[in-house]
């Protein structure tokens, strides 16, 4: 197994991938555009490419961990002008449905395989290797992937076709957000609760 990836975006989130990965042998070629990062990987013994397209040129399986949808166009738009033979390129950002499906076309187009793999956890989960990959796309694309995210999450699971992944975070993100609602409205009951037992004891 050629246990070398590469890693455009090295921030919270791409920042502790990589250090997770050289830890368990990768070799990890990585590239963002801000020079404090590339300097910091570089001490954890991240390769630092001069672009996205020198990611493509040495590694077969690329991830990008990226803040925003123009970010992930312009890079998609790098690798599929690089040059190279078919590149495994993983997304593991959280965009809108619309954004993956533009950054697949991009890829496809220059023959390079797509994956929607969005991450459930925290920057400090991430640390942990305490992440979920909701992987989605080419089947046999994530089955060469697993490996590589079981360095990295603690469960990767394969969710058909592109596109799943990122439903499934959306899913997920709502649940969060209903579960955090509820428990203030309890809270708040319990307070008011308290409140007026407060109250009583008071008068």
């Amino acid at each position: 197994m050629n246990k070398t990836v590469g890693i455009v975006g090295l921030g919270i989130m791409g920042g502790a991938i990589a250090r997770n990965l050289v830890d368990r042998g990768w070799r990890v070629i990585g590239f963002d555009i801000d020079a404090a990062r590339r300097a910091e990987l570089a001490l954890a013994n991240v390769t630092i490419a001069g672009d996205p397209g020198e990611v493509a040129r040495d590694a077969p399986i690329i991830m990008t961990s990226l803040p925003s949808s123009a970010a992930v166009e312009d890079v998609a738009q790098t690798i599929a002008n690089s040059g190279q033979s078919r590149r495994i390129v993983v997304e593991l950002s959280t965009l809108t449905i619309a954004d993956k499906l533009r950054f697949e076309a991009i890829l496809e187009n220059a023959g390079h395989i797509a994956l929607d793999c969005p991450l459930s956890g925290t920057g400090a989960q991430a640390k942990n290797r305490d992440l979920v990959v909701y992987a989605s796309g080419d089947s046999n694309a994530i089955a060469q992937c697993m490996d590589l995210f079981s360095d990295f999450a603690k469960q990767s699971a394969d969710l058909g076709a592109f596109g799943n992944g990122g439903w499934m975070k959306f899913v997920a993100n709502h649940q969060v957000a209903i579960h955090v609602e509820e428990n203030h409205r309890h809270r708040f009951q319990i307070g008011e609760r308290l409140g007026r037992q407060c109250g009583r004891r008071m008068n």
